[in-house]
């Protein structure tokens, strides 16, 4: 048996888990390659045009792995911390089944609904029964694969705050979804560009959740989309211990272009710039805006000295 992974959508939130999930009951998987024009081009042939470059970038990915694999992964997520998601993340299993119903592809997924009734845990345990394996194997695995996660992510989170307050650059905000700032198509780009431009890039996303979700209540009560009240919660924590904010966001993604409405009206005294990745130019241009927002910040400090 061999799994097929997907390099998108929720890869980059649950990579540590999944692949330590497999690895400890000693399954094989392929993940799918760095995100390139050729796996864009064939999601955009797949697609429709108002289909949103993460979702182009899952179906390329998809095309990728059939025949090289006997199951492709794509779990589907309906409720994070108690909050609704995209429909994209809803929609994406019943998406791929479709538009890929003429291949011979089988899919391999769990789903995590209403919180009191389709658990992480029992949707995993499902999957595994599915799969014919053992309960107790399965259980096991989960229990370790949850355990590097959280580890994982504890490490990311003090990692970058130590950066944070020891670090006498620029410091800029990235503000973007862990399949756009992890992605090598889309948000990779943009911090090397930071990083060359002598500023520290500090990822929203890296921030712990749970605090973040917390501190969304003070700007928004009403946003129902769990990953973007994640991000502006991030806005909401460090506001004063970065110099400006980058608003990372991919064509046409409708949740974002709302919120970060929200966050351009809400963070007045911010220095914020919003990139916007599509399929055709990718970071084209970037790199002279992102010069001249760092410029920006430079007038601001030395200003204010």
């Amino acid at each position: 048996m061999k799994i097929g992974i997907p390099r998108a959508l929720l890869y980059y939130k649950n990579e540590k888990f999944w692949t330590t999930f497999f690895d400890t009951l000693g399954i094989e998987y392929i993940v799918g390659p760095e995100t390139t024009k050729e796996i864009i081009s064939r999601g955009t042939h797949l697609s429709v045009d108002e289909t949103c470059l993460p979702t182009k970038i899952l179906l390329g990915q998809v095309d990728w792995l059939i025949g090289k694999c006997d199951y492709v992964f794509l779990p589907r997520v309906e409720f994070s911390h108690g909050y609704g998601m995209c429909t994209k993340f809803l929609a994406q299993t019943d998406l791929v089944a479709n538009v890929f119903r003429g291949r011979d592809i089988k899919l391999l997924f769990y789903n995590i609904g209403n919180k009191k009734l389709l658990t992480e845990r029992k949707a995993v345990l499902n999957m595994g029964k599915y799969l014919g394996l053992k309960s107790a194997n399965v259980k096991y695995a989960y229990n370790v694969a949850k355990q590097a996660q959280q580890y994982f992510e504890v490490f990311r989170t003090e990692t970058q705050e130590k950066t944070l307050r020891e670090t006498d650059k620029i410091k800029v905000l990235v503000v973007a979804h862990a399949y756009n700032i992890g992605d090598a198509y889309i948000g990779r780009p943009i911090l090397r560009s930071l990083a060359e431009l002598g500023a520290e890039p500090i990822i929203a996303e890296y921030a712990d959740a749970g605090l973040c979700i917390r501190a969304s209540k003070e700007v928004t009560r009403t946003m129902p989309w769990a990953y973007n009240r994640h991000l502006i919660g991030a806005i909401q924590l460090m506001k004063d211990k970065v110099d400006g904010v980058v608003l990372l966001t991919t064509f046409p993604c409708g949740p974002d272009s709302m919120v970060n409405e929200l966050i351009v009206r809400e963070y007045a005294r911010l220095p914020i710039i919003i990139l916007t990745i599509d399929s055709q130019d990718a970071t084209a241009g970037m790199e002279t805006r992102l010069e001249s927002f760092i410029d920006i910040i430079n007038f601001k400090r030395e200003g204010a000295q």
